[in-house]
């Protein structure tokens, strides 16, 4: 007996349970009639694989099993909609994929086949999950979408990718892929918010808000701050959530732009987002339980408007060519010149243009994380400013505690970086 034979059959009929388990538990929830269950599916499976075992002793039997399959679905599809009046024809598509499988298994591509019936087995569970995201995305949003995948795969090809301009400062593809990937962070971000819903406590607010914009989420909660001391700690741990998201959005920046800078960057960046969510975790256990709810303008707009990428775009090659610039001139003083001035309004483009210089050799490893650091820190210490201006001295005190955690385990990581890598 060819037990090899056997072990692919056991992974056709696997295949077939896996999916159809899933389908029979689906309609069995809903207490509804189940037309193909888990033997059903494990049958159509084995019909796969045993159509490809047939076909080299009959030519043509693959098509028409196929033929015969598709067939036998089709007549379930058309009962099920004369029976129960429902036209959705997942369970239907999911079956002919199976056969395919099933097929798969014998042309020894069983491998494969798993990690797609995996995959096909949770896009079948997540159906709640997708239907809700549909039910909170709007046309504006698909314009948005539409907008990301004309930025990317439409404008950004026609770009030239060299320096151009005086002095050859700009380069137009580099900057325009920059504002593609803030933008499509961002509307990871706001997808997210919409999804999860941004008016059931600070903490959400800070830890959604913090994946679009940390300096907006320190505004947005300062300045509606209600003077509350029972609700200081709250209010401070939404603050410093949204930091933490900011340190683990520059980490996947420099991961997306140059894998060994991020290396680099991982040590102090990730060590600092961790004591952050640490410290966040203990004021949020420690705060009162509380149902006040605001209004949060700072997060409801669409990040991905065309005007927001444009000004992505803009600021990326402003601050790459002065970057380039000042470098060539002052060597990598002026860079972490640049980059202070930079981290006053924002850390995502310098921290791309410092990766991508980065990664064409044009800086070292140690200035372009330098340059990031002292980005990132200005940019801290400015959003520690708007917490004492719009929070008054009570949230700024508050925020000043989290801001010398920071201070601590980002300047600690640095040295240990130092030691280890550099």
């Amino acid at each position: 007996m060819d037990y090899q034979l056997l072990k692919l059959l056991f992974y056709a009929l696997a295949i077939g349970i896996m999916i159809g388990l899933q389908r029979s538990l689906t309609y069995i929830l809903k207490d509804e009639q189940v037309f193909m269950g888990t033997r059903t599916f494990a049958l159509i499976s084995l019909a796969g694989f045993l159509s490809g075992w047939l076909e080299t002793k009959v030519s043509g039997f693959i098509f028409a099993t196929f033929i015969a399959i598709t067939l036998f679905i089709s007549l379930t599809y058309i009962f099920k909609v004369r029976t129960l009046k429902k036209i959705g024809i997942t369970t239907q598509i999911a079956a002919l994929i199976t056969f395919i499988l099933g097929l798969m298994v014998w042309y020894r591509l069983e491998n494969y086949a798993l990690f797609l019936t995996v995959i096909i087995v949770v896009l079948l569970e997540i159906k709640p999950k997708l239907q809700q995201i549909e039910r909170n995305i709007s046309a504006t949003d698909i314009n948005a979408v539409v907008l990301l995948l004309v930025m990317t795969f439409v404008i950004l090809p026609l770009l030239p990718n060299k320096m151009i301009g005086p002095y050859h400062l700009f380069n137009p593809y580099k900057t325009w892929l920059m504002a593609i990937i803030i933008a499509g962070l961002s509307f990871v971000g706001y997808v997210a918010i919409k999804t999860l819903g941004h008016r059931h406590g600070v903490l959400i607010t800070g830890a959604a808000g913090g994946l679009i914009s940390s300096t907006a989420v320190t505004i947005t909660l300062s300045d509606i701050y209600p003077k509350n001391s029972l609700l200081l700690g709250i209010y401070t741990a939404g603050i410093g959530i949204s930091w933490t998201f900011m340190f683990i959005r520059v980490f996947i920046e420099t991961l997306i732009i140059h894998p060994k800078l991020a290396i680099v960057v991982a040590i102090p960046y990730l060590i600092t987002a961790l004591a952050g969510a640490l410290y966040v975790y203990r004021l949020y256990r420690k705060a009162p339980v509380t149902n006040i709810e605001f209004h949060n303008p700072s997060l409801e707009k669409n990040p991905l408007q065309l005007s927001e990428a444009i000004k992505f775009g803009i600021l990326f090659g402003i601050i790459y060519g002065a970057i380039a610039f000042v470098e060539t001139k002052y060597g990598d003083i002026g860079v972490y010149v640049v980059s202070i001035i930079s981290g006053i309004t924002d850390v995502d483009a310098i921290t791309l243009s410092l990766s991508e210089m980065a990664k064409e050799q044009r800086l070292s490893l140690e200035a372009s994380l330098t340059g990031i650091v002292l980005a990132s820190y200005t940019n801290t210490l400015v959003k520690l400013a708007f917490a004492y201006w719009l929070g008054g001295k009570e949230l700024g005190w508050s925020v000043t505690k989290f801001t010398l955690l920071v201070t601590v385990t980002l300047f600690g990581g640095i040295y240990l970086a130092d030691l280890l890598l550099l």
